[in-house]
């Protein structure tokens, strides 16, 4: 019959071994497909005068800007 010790050969080996850090797979990103047309909450700075500018018809100015950025990124192709 083998006999194994009770303490380890090494201690310092095997205070090491148990404080080893486990080596953890990450999970797998969850890949959801994009929904047409949807708005996403951002968060952006904007100088002070060009949000005074479409602040000042009311309500609806995030819209307004969304509007001027689209034409910009459609004028850039």
């Amino acid at each position: 019959m083998a006999t194994t010790p009770r303490r380890p050969v090494n201690a310092m080996d095997a205070a090491e071994a148990l404080f080893k850090p486990a080596k953890k797979q990450p999970a797998a990103a969850v890949e959801r497909p994009a929904i047409p047309n949807t708005k996403e909450m951002v968060s952006i700075k904007i100088d002070s005068d060009v949000l005074a500018f479409f602040q000042e018809d009311g309500p609806g100015w995030q819209e307004r800007i969304n509007d001027c950025l689209r034409a910009a990124m459609k004028a850039g192709r």
